[in-house]
């Protein structure tokens, strides 16, 4: 079986044991390992392969392909995208301040990009003069060193911001958070709709299991992936995106993906998508 998923320490994590055939029953994986940009592509080509993890935010231009499984995505609290700008004279200290800027993201298919731009219909009432694509790991030094006004981080920038010298100047998790009650829908798995959905669930909490019983089995693999990490980094990354969403959706986990992509339709940033296809 084909999958693509990112190098990233949540989804090796997550994926290891099936990678490397300690799941009962679950067929041999060839796995693409691609940032989460290029799955969001592959699945919206209708080519891409039979199980990805994608954002959310790419889910209303694949749901005729793919269906969304109830496990093994990237679901939670405290676990938003940050919005980061330069320190020192003439730093950006108020989200007003964007206004005119130019704000680099790494993807306009996220759901990074759909809550920075909900929170600046908010709180930046003129909007960013440019918007910049670019790979989430030449963000935060483009911030740094003046060539962007301010940068949209995901991942691990969480933890590593500081030593680029920049500041933080919204957590969008939090922002979402205090308006909606609910969690932040970040990256989902999904599969081709003629598969068996329960057995590909089954595997994949399987793997997940596995994982939580034995962290110490998946350690190599995961820091293989995550070559610029350093070991407390990846663990940090792995104990905010692995949880309990990651093992089965439920019911504020639905809230939350159809709660986004309600109020990102509404804004015109995505077709409009009808709940039933969620589940």
């Amino acid at each position: 079986m084909n999958i693509a998923f990112s190098p990233c320490p949540n989804d090796t994590f997550i994926f290891h044991a099936w990678v490397h055939g300690l799941v009962p029953g679950a067929p041999k994986l060839n796995v693409t390992y691609a940032d989460i940009d290029i799955t969001n592509g592959l699945a919206a080509s209708g080519t891409g392969p039979e199980v990805l993890k994608i954002s959310y935010a790419a889910l209303p231009w694949v749901l005729e392909e793919y269906k969304l499984l109830p496990c093994g995505g990237a679901l939670g609290r405290g676990c938003g995208p940050l919005v980061l700008t330069r320190k020192g004279e003439g730093a950006i200290k108020r989200p007003a301040g964007l206004s005119g800027k130019r704000i680099a993201v790494p993807s306009e298919r996220s759901t990074a990009y759909l809550l920075f731009r909900l929170w600046a219909a908010q709180q930046v009432p003129e909007g960013p003069a440019e918007i910049v694509v670019m790979p989430f790991d030449e963000i935060m030094p483009a911030v740094r060193d003046g060539l962007i006004d301010a940068g949209l981080v995901i991942h691990e920038a969480r933890f590593t911001y500081a030593n680029y010298s920049l500041q933080m100047l919204a957590d969008l998790g939090s922002w979402w958070e205090s308006d909606t009650g609910l969690p932040i829908p970040l990256g989902a798995i999904v599969a081709r709709r003629d598969l068996d959905h329960e057995k590909l669930s089954g595997w994949i909490r399987s793997s997940l299991e596995h994982a939580w019983a034995h962290p110490n089995d998946c350690r190599d693999y995961v820091l293989s992936h995550a070559q610029e990490l350093e070991p407390e980094v990846a663990k940090s990354h792995i104990d905010l995106y692995v949880n309990e969403f990651s093992r089965d959706l439920g019911e504020d986990g639905y809230a939350a993906i159809t709660a986004l992509l309600k109020r990102a339709a509404a804004e015109g940033l995505v077709p409009p998508v009808d709940p039933a296809l969620l589940r």
